[in-house]
């Protein structure tokens, strides 16, 4: 594995040079992972107000399967209903689209990190959500045919013409014809959403073509802090992150998956695998201006996450009453925005190659 620095990666490059997008390529065609290792600083001023910046869309798009569920105030989606215990309503698709933009910022302006060629021709994007990544990749890459899969039928009327959207679960057979197969497949926070992982990757193997790339962006479903390593000033964070592992557990989709993701690339058979890491503060204390810009994002979709992880999870799986769920989100934003805590997750860039030849 890699280890990539805590700090921000390099400059953003030209949107249409990606080639695994920032830090630069290395000798041997890998993208190269941020160098420094310097710890996180904390800023005493703690203040950021950055800019987030519009996306466009172009072309129309079909949706059905509309059928939805409600429950406690929020949606969830009607396909495979059940199969995903995360909402699909508009709240949560506008904090879908904040993570987007964490992800970016993470990577100086990329949306990847895999040395993909630069004329890649097709392209999946598993779990797509608002669909936001594979509109981006699809702008970017005019020459492509970017296809993402979903359970919920949320993504815009408009779209690049080169993009289009599938209801479709992952968890069932691939139906793909050998002359479909793709040359680059990505997947971003499918944790809690996948029970037979080696599986998986086994039919993302079969459906690339040889010499094809897989990148995973997964998260550790565990807030961290250097300066109060037993959270003992975060209480109710920690009581949260307990409850959410031991739920997703027993439905049998683990949220916290991202460690375990560098050697399910290599148990498939894929070569030149990596995983690269960053860590993304919850809050504006970081000293770099980077990393407070990030933060300030990231503590605000993690305060909306806290419901949307919570709700369906605790009162299905563990029984909980949802005014019980209320004060446990309460209080855990409350631990979050608790200027004395210096928050953190990881992030995980994992990509790997099919090999070109198969034996």
């Amino acid at each position: 594995m890699n280890e990539a620095s805590p700090e921000c990666p390099a400059e953003e490059s030209d949107a249409r040079d990606r080639r695994g997008g920032a830090g630069g390529e290395a000798a041997d065609g890998q993208v190269a992972a941020p160098n420094s290792t310097a710890a996180l600083q904390i800023d005493p001023d703690d203040l950021k107000d950055p800019y987030v910046d519009p996306h466009v869309r172009l072309t129309s798009v079909t949706t059905s399967i509309r059928d939805y569920v409600y429950e406690n105030g929020r949606r969830y989606h009607a396909y495979r209903e059940g199969e995903y215990l995360i909402p699909n309503d508009e709240k949560e698709q506008d904090r879908l689209d904040l993570i987007h933009h964490v992800f970016r910022l993470m990577l100086g302006g990329a949306l990847y990190r895999a040395p993909i060629p630069p004329m890649v021709k097709r392209v999946l994007d598993m779990g797509t959500g608002t669909g936001i990544w594979a509109i981006d990749f699809a702008d970017e890459h005019p020459h492509s045919t970017v296809i993402g899969n979903d359970l919920s039928p949320i993504q815009p009327v408009w779209v690049p013409a080169n993009c289009k959207f599938i209801v479709d679960d992952i968890e069932s057979e691939w139906l793909y014809k050998p002359n479909e197969a793709f040359d680059f497949i990505h997947g971003r926070g499918l944790g809690g959403a996948v029970k037979d992982w080696p599986r998986l990757y086994s039919q993302i193997y079969d459906n690339l073509n040889p010499g094809g790339w897989l990148e995973m962006q997964e998260y550790e479903a565990w807030i961290k802090s250097d300066d109060d390593p037993q959270l003992l000033n975060a209480p109710f964070v920690l009581q949260w992150m307990n409850l959410i592992d031991e739920a997703s557990a027993k439905f049998g989709k683990r949220f916290n998956i991202a460690e375990n993701v560098e050697q399910w690339f290599k148990d498939a058979g894929f070569e030149d695998v990596r995983d690269d890491r960053y860590v993304t503060p919850i809050g504006t204390w970081s000293l770099d201006p980077k990393l407070q810009e990030i933060g300030l994002y990231q503590l605000e979709q993690m305060c909306d996450a806290v419901e949307s992880f919570t709700l369906a999870v605790l009162t299905r799986i563990l029984g909980w009453a949802y005014a019980e769920c209320e004060v446990l989100v309460a209080n855990v934003r409350r631990d979050f925005r608790n200027k004395k805590n210096h928050l953190y997750s990881v992030r995980h860039f994992v990509y790997g190659r099919k090999p070109a030849r198969i034996t």
